[in-house]
């Protein structure tokens, strides 16, 4: 399946390309799908595609030397991956995975690669995506340090609930647990106090949000600033 038109491209980055590009990109552009749990990278691993999401949320993952594993950002319909694509890195640097079903249209890296050096509209995107992505980042490991785990988890859900539609996010505890860096036990015990407080409601595989102003509140400085650099940056582009 070919990509669609540009009104109908739902990833922020390839819709927001000056339309002369984007027909000119579209065609090279090869849609797939992403079920949960897929493997898109694996540290040290070349890097063959470069995956732009159109729904979906995927995780960048890091693992210390001890096998602990924690997410370092996460991703959906505003952005693409692997960021290291593009710096010419040829080898990935974490491990990527789908954490919430979606799909995405995907470039060959040396496609990708071509683009980055020969378009400057292109270029400028993805630039300011992985400026966004990094200033994401950079707030997880603040977040980490300072907020406790309710405040955390409470975080990592609104900017899930930002990238899917509806209201129900699709997770299991032992992936939260992942995402977090914490035991699972942790992970039950936080969502309890969410779902005490009436915020989310917590099933088997499934978070429901039910009241995103209340636990934007509750989250405190842990949300907000990096999505706000994420409009500024994706603002006014051309």
């Amino acid at each position: 399946m070919g990509a669609p038109g540009q009104f109908g491209m739902t990833n922020r980055l390839l819709a927001s390309l000056p339309l002369d590009d984007y027909e000119r990109v579209a065609p090279q552009l090869k849609y797939v799908e992403l079920p949960r749990g897929k493997v898109l990278f694996e540290l040290g691993e070349p890097i063959e595609k470069v995956y732009f999401l159109t729904s979906g949320v995927g995780s960048v993952i890091v693992t210390t030397s001890g096998g602990h594993r924690t997410e370092a950002g996460l991703f959906g319909w505003d952005g693409y991956v692997p960021t290291t694509a593009a710096t010419d890195v040829e080898l990935s640097s974490y491990d990527v995975n789908v954490q919430i079903s979606g799909d995405a249209y995907v470039l060959e890296y040396s496609v990708f690669r071509e683009w980055m050096e020969t378009n400057r509209n292109f270029a400028k995107i993805i630039t300011r995506s992985l400026e966004a992505f990094s200033i994401q980042v950079a707030y997880t490991a603040v977040s980490n340090a300072v907020h406790d785990i309710s405040e955390r988890l409470a975080r990592w859900l609104l900017m899930c609930h930002d990238r899917v539609p509806g209201h129900e996010i699709h997770i299991t505890h032992d992936f939260l647990a992942v995402m977090l860096g914490v035991r699972r036990p942790s992970v039950t015990t936080s969502l309890h106090v969410l779902e005490g407080n009436g915020f989310i409601k917590a099933e088997r595989g499934i978070v429901t949000i039910r009241n995103r102003a209340a636990l934007e509140e509750f989250a405190h400085d842990a949300y907000g600033r990096p999505e706000q650099e994420y409009r500024r940056l994706m603002r006014n582009l051309f």
